[in-house]
């Protein structure tokens, strides 16, 4: 490709204190997809501030990644902002430094199928777990307050299929075919850069968690399509992300911080639609959990 041109891809991958998943996703990112790709990819790592030896590693170990190295841990929202916000690429891919990539990744798929299909907004991989099943937060619906509901209050559990009961995952849909979602996570997620420019970055009122979720709905707004691509497989290894154990302890902790972004996702987006017993509802409904939790 001519210098003159940008890249086809920008990956950015935020990161705090995970260098030994940091090390891991960039290894397996050169192995199984740099290495083959037809079309040219730059790689841009955001470190939040981490009091760990991320930043020596990469500067060591990976010299051929662009890295960005922040004075504070701004948050996920703020700190992909800073990437996000400078580049030139025609796509931008948000990966979780705790992502992990196999033959199966092959990222040429995605980009190929967005330069095919014009209306598709973002697009996103199938998300898995080192067990093989599916990371539910890659493929979800619009978590209207019907939907919150349902969810916080178990019923997709029992009727995961359901369309009624089940929408938040959306479980009544075939994940072994491409189509359409209303949001991914941003864990892998990718999204054509001339979208950007017309709908904005993301949210940096969320600190984390609900920004993929808020991105998804102004694409969509705009009249873009989200597409859940299974075709193309990443590992996530859930909640090693920005922390330096995989303790139980540290998991609730993140749950407890998603169940309270769902309170801040519904006032941005439906408080002022419906009237406030139905707010009130959805509180006692989140504190029940935290409860739980």
């Amino acid at each position: 490709m001519p210098k003159n041109l940008p890249a086809d891809l920008e990956i950015i991958i935020l990161t705090y204190n995970s260098q030994f998943w940091l090390k891991k996703a960039l290894t397996t990112l050169k192995e199984h997809v740099l290495r083959s790709s037809k079309y040219t990819i730059m790689v841009t790592v955001v470190d939040n501030d981490s009091d760990d030896e991320s930043v020596q590693m990469v500067h060591q170990e990976f010299k051929w990644v662009n890295l960005i190295e922040q004075t504070e841990n701004v948050g996920f929202a703020a700190g992909n902002n800073v990437a996000l916000k400078k580049t030139t690429a025609r796509y931008a891919m948000l990966v979780n430094s705790d992502i992990e990539f196999t033959d199966a990744s092959d990222l040429d798929i995605l980009i190929k199928y967005m330069d095919d299909n014009t209306e598709v907004g973002i697009i996103t991989p199938r998300v898995e777990f080192t067990d093989g099943t599916l990371d539910p937060a890659c493929h979800r619906g619009e978590p209207t307050p019907w939907v919150m509901a349902t969810y916080v209050m178990g019923l997709e559990n029992i009727f995961p299929t359901s369309k009624l009961f089940g929408s938040y995952h959306q479980g009544y849909k075939d994940i072994s075919s491409i189509h359409r979602i209303d949001a991914c996570s941003g864990a892998s997620l990718l999204i054509r850069s001339k979208i950007i420019k017309k709908i904005g970055l993301m949210d940096e009122r969320y600190f984390m968690y609900a920004e993929d979720l808020d991105w998804c709905k102004a694409a969509r707004d705009s009249g873009y399509d989200i597409v859940f691509h299974p075709d193309v497989q990443v590992i996530h290894h859930k909640y090693k992300s920005g922390i330096k154990s995989s303790s139980q302890k540290i998991a609730r902790q993140t749950k407890r911080h998603f169940y309270n972004t769902m309170l801040q996702y519904y006032d941005k987006h439906y408080r002022s639609s419906y009237p406030e017993f139905v707010r009130a509802i959805i509180k006692y409904l989140v504190i029940i959990k935290l409860g739980a939790l």
